[in-house]
């Protein structure tokens, strides 16, 4: 059978708050593992650390999370029922420590985000920056006084920034926007 890698994520975190009760999360996982399919695991919250069992003994796997900035009250703004970024990088660190490869996903790129790899070196392989790609937050930024944050100008110094201090550190960094 050809290896196949299924990435849990994109628009729907694959661990939503009743997963807690439920365990969904984890019987997809427990399944795709033992039909030998490779995962990709992408979530803002630390209930992953629920299966790092499953995903420690899975050689492929990878888990990232979505942090967008190191600025707690710049994420109450943008994703206010999230989880806080404090949790978020704890959450990394162990997953990184248990041995699982992690990656971070600085997207939407946010006020603060240059702050991040301060706090992610040790706890993260790979770097992935990418800027917000739709208008409906127009107005979210206009409200907290934050438009020059969507600019190009701001998004590539930023970005630049970020490479730069991958690049400093010897952690691999795509900046996915031009």
């Amino acid at each position: 059978m050809p290896t196949v890698r299924v990435r849990m994520n994109g628009l729907c975190d694959p661990y939503q708050p009743l997963d807690g009760r439920y365990g969904l999360t984890r019987r997809c996982l427990q399944t795709l593992i033992r039909e030998g399919w490779l995962l990709t695991v992408l979530t803002r919250s630390g209930l992953v650390l629920r299966d790092r069992d499953l995903l420690g003994a899975e050689a492929g796997a990878e888990v990232g999370f979505s942090i967008p900035t190191a600025d707690d009250g710049v994420r109450r703004w943008f994703e206010p029922s999230a989880p806080p970024i404090p949790e978020r990088i704890r959450a990394l660190g162990e997953l990184h420590g248990a041995g699982i490869r992690t990656y971070v996903m600085i997207a939407p790129l946010l006020p603060g985000a240059e702050g991040l790899m301060d706090l992610l070196v040790g706890s993260v392989d790979q770097v992935l920056v990418d800027r917000m790609n739709y208008r409906a937050a127009d107005s979210l930024y206009a409200r907290h006084g934050l438009e020059a944050y969507r600019s190009g100008e701001y998004l590539s110094r930023a970005g630049g920034a970020i490479r730069d201090e991958c690049c400093r550190w010897g952690i691999p960094c795509r900046i996915l926007f031009r």
